[in-house]
C-alpha cells in the first residue's frame, strides 16, 4: 500500500541531500519512479527475524510494510515441492554446498587452528537461515537471558523471554508453561524411531546424565529427543510460518533480488534505504521506522557502509560518519564443534540412504507422502551437559546423528557410520568484523578468532574425552565399532588440542555484532528496544543484536527476538511471566 502523499514530501527531502534522486535521474532509467514510494515499515531481510516482522507489523491495516530480500523465493512457480532442497528436511547439505541460496562466507585464516579458513554458509532465501538450517529447536537456558539482563538488555530476562517464546510456538505435544500451544512456529519431534538415537540417550544416561523429556522446558541438562522446525514432513522456516500465511494482505509488500546499498538519513534520522534490483538503483522510504534484520554479517555491514561504525573505520574507507558506534562489528560470538565417529557394525545408518537409487526412493517418498528418511534431519537426539564441577548449567552440546558428516556434507559418507557433534556452549574467544571495501558486493572481513581463549581449549578437551566416554557405554555394544575419528592414536591432551585445532568447525552461530546494552555502554549499538544509538528512525532486529551467544542454537532465539520487538515496535507492554521454575543441579560440587 503506497502513500503518495507521504512519498513526495520524504522524495522532496531526500532529493536536496541525495541528488542521484532527482526527477530527471528517475527520468533517465537510473531509479525508477516506484521508488518514490513510502511506507509504514521497511525491512531489510526476510530471515528468521525479518518473516516474523513482516507478519506481525502488516496485522494492523493501517500500517504498510516492505519486506526486502537479497536472494530468492523459497519456492518456484509458486509451488515449494518444486523447490525440494529447501523443503525436503534430509536435503539440507545441499544448499549448504552451493551458493544459490546461501551468502557462502569465508572467515579470515585462523592463526589458533592451523591458518584454516573457515566457511560460514549464511541463508540468501526466504526464510533465511531458517530455510538452510538443520532444523534444531533449541531455546538456550534460562540463565542466558538472565546473563542478558546483567549485560545491560533490560527487560530481556528469562521470565521476559519465555512468553515470546510459547508466542511464536505450536508444539506438537501441545501447550504447558513452556511450551506454544497457538502460534505460527510448529515444532515437532522425530518420527524415525532410529536404533542408534536409542542407543545414544541410553548410553548418556549410562554414563550418568539424566534424561530429560524437554530440553527448552523446565530442564535442559541431561540427554534426549531434540525439538524441529518440521511439520507435517516438511521444513517449518519463518517463511512458511510467518510470511507467506501474510502475504495477502494488501498491506504487505515483499519483493526479491533487493541488494540494499545503504540507509538514506535525513541528518541522524533514517529515512529509507537504496538498493539495487534487476541491475537498477532504486530507493523506497519508511514513514516510521526501518527495521534491519540481516543477521549478524549482514546488519553491521549495512550499518557501516551507511556510516554507522568507528569513525576512524570509517573515514579510512572514505565513508562519510553519520554516527560514531565503535561497537558496529565488534563482539562476534559463534560455536564452535566437532564430529566424533564410529564405524557401525551394523548396515543401519544412513550410509545407503546416500547411493543413488536409495535417494531416488527417498525423495519420490517425501514427494509424494512428506513420510520416511526424506522427512527428517535426523538430529533427532542429543543433549546438554556441564564440563566440570562448579559449572552452574549446561556448556557442552550433543547433537547426534546415525551417519557421517564429511566437510559440512560437500564429501559423500564413506563408510556405516554414526557421530555426535559437539562443542562448548559459551566460548569465550570473541572476535570481529570490518568493511573490506565501500563495494556493498564485497563481503566483510570476518576474524572469529577461534580458540583465542584458554578456556575455549580446556573446554574442547572436555568435548572430545566426554564424547568417548559416551560412547563406550554397554549400550553402544551391538553398534561399536572402530573410532574413526579423532582415531585411536589421538589420545594425549596435546594430541586433542592439535585435532581440534585440525578438524573444528562452525557451528554457524555467528551473533553479537550489533550488541544490545545499556546507553553507558560505550560498544552497545543498540538500546533494550532494540533503536540503533544516536539517530532514529533505525532498528536491528536479528541474532546480531544479542549481548552474548546462548547456550544452543539460534534460530529459536532469534524468532523469539522478533516477536519482542514486534510488541516494542507496536508501543505495547512486553508479555511476563514471573516465577518459572527452572531445573538446579543437586549439587555443582560434581561434573554430573
Amino acid at each position: 500500500m503506497l502513500r503518495v502523499s507521504a512519498s513526495a514530501r520524504l522524495a522532496g527531502v531526500l532529493c536536496r541531500r541525495f541528488p542521484h534522486a532527482s526527477a530527471s535521474t528517475q527520468r533517465n532509467g537510473v531509479v525508477h519512479s516506484s521508488t518514490a514510494a513510502s511506507h509504514s515499515y521497511v525491512i531489510v531481510g526476510a530471515g528468521s527475524a525479518g518473516c516474523v516482522l513482516a507478519n506481525r507489523l502488516s496485522e494492523n491495516a493501517s500500517e504498510s510494510v516492505l519486506l526486502l530480500e537479497a536472494g530468492p523465493k523459497d519456492m518456484q512457480l509458486g509451488s515449494t515441492h518444486l523447490s525440494w532442497k529447501i523443503h525436503m528436511p534430509a536435503a539440507l547439505t545441499y544448499n549448504l554446498c552451493d551458493d544459490k541460496y546461501n551468502w557462502y562466507y569465508h572467515t579470515l585464516p585462523q592463526g589458533l587452528m592451523d591458518n584454516r579458513v573457515m566457511y560460514w554458509p549464511r541463508g540468501r532465501v526466504w526464510g533465511g537461515s531458517s530455510s538452510l538450517n538443520a532444523m534444531v529447536y533449541i531455546r538456550g537456558h534460562a540463565e542466558d537471558y538472565n546473563r542478558w539482563q546483567r549485560e545491560g538488555a533490560e527487560g530481556w530476562d528469562y521470565e521476559h523471554c519465555l512468553p515470546y517464546f510459547r508466542k511464536a510456538q505450536t508444539h506438537e505435544l501441545g501447550a504447558n508453561r513452556y511450551r506454544g500451544g497457538s502460534g505460527m512456529l510448529h515444532v515437532s519431534r522425530g518420527k524415525t524411531d532410529h536404533p542408534l538415537h536409542g542407543a545414544f540417550i541410553a548410553a548418556g544416561q549410562q554414563a550418568g546424565y539424566p534424561f530429560t523429556d524437554d530440553m527448552n522446558g523446565y530442564q535442559q541438562e541431561g540427554v534426549g529427543w531434540m525439538d524441529m522446525t518440521i511439520h507435517k514432513g516438511k521444513r517449518w522456516s519463518t517463511a512458511s510460518a510467518y510470511l507467506r500465511p501474510a502475504l495477502s494482505r494488501p498491506n504487505l509488500s515483499a519483493e526479491v533480488g533487493c541488494m540494499v546499498t545503504r540507509i538514506l538519513f535525513d541528518g541522524t534520522r533514517a529515512r529509507g534505504v537504496e538498493f539495487q534490483q534487476n541491475g537498477q538503483m532504486k530507493r523506497v522510504f519508511a514513514d516510521k521506522e526501518v527495521i534491519l534484520c540481516g543477521g549478524a554479517i549482514n546488519s553491521p555491514q549495512l550499518l557501516m557502509l551507511s556510516g554507522v561504525g568507528s569513525a576512524d573505520e570509517l573515514h579510512a574507507l572514505d565513508i562519510p560518519v553519520t554516527q560514531h558506534l565503535p561497537g558496529v562489528g565488534c563482539n562476534l560470538q559463534d560455536h564452535l564443534e566437532l564430529y566424533i565417529q564410529h564405524e557401525c557394525t551394523q548396515p543401519i545408518t544412513l550410509y545407503k540412504a546416500q547411493k543413488p537409487l536409495h535417494m531416488l526412493k527417498i525423495g519420490l517418498q517425501w514427494l509424494l507422502t512428506f513420510t520416511g528418511y526424506g522427512a527428517t534431519a535426523h538430529l533427532e537426539s542429543g543433549g546438554f551437559i556441564r564440563s566440570s564441577p562448579g559449572v552452574p548449567h549446561p556448556d557442552i552440546q550433543f547433537h547426534f546423528l546415525p551417519s557421517q558428516v564429511i566437510d559440512h556434507g560437500r564429501v559423500k559418507s564413506k563408510m556405516e557410520a554414526f557421530q555426535v557433534h559437539v562443542g562448548p556452549l559459551r566460548s569465550t574467544s570473541v572476535g570481529w568484523l570490518k568493511l573490506k571495501s565501500k563495494d556493498p558486493n564485497a563481503h566483510p572481513v570476518i576474524q572469529p578468532n577461534y580458540l583465542s581463549s584458554e578456556m575455549d581449549v580446556l573446554e574442547f578437551r572436555a568435548c572430545v574425552k566426554l564424547s568417548r566416554e559416551i560412547f563406550a557405554q554397554k549400550a553402544f555394544d551391538p553398534f561399536r565399532g572402530p573410532e574413526v575419528q579423532p582415531g585411536p592414536a589421538i589420545q594425549s591432551d596435546a594430541e586433542i588440542d592439535a585435532f581440534v585445532r585440525r578438524k573444528a568447525d562452525s557451528a554457524y552461530h555467528p551473533s553479537c555484532t550489533c550488541k544490545m546494552g545499556s546507553a553507558s555502554d560505550r560498544m552497545a549499538v543498540v538500546d533494550p528496544e532494540l533503536r540503533v544509538y544516536g539517530v532514529e528512525g533505525l532498528r536491528v532486529v536479528d541474532a546480531s543484536v544479542m549481548p552474548s551467544v546462548v547456550s544452543g542454537n539460534l534460530n529459536a532465539p532469534t524468532i523469539m527476538i522478533a516477536e519482542k520487538a514486534a510488541d516494542a515496535i507496536k508501543g505495547l507492554p512486553s508479555l511476563h511471566d514471573p516465577g518459572v521454575p527452572v531445573y538446579q543441579p543437586a549439587s555443582l560440587e560434581t561434573q554430573r
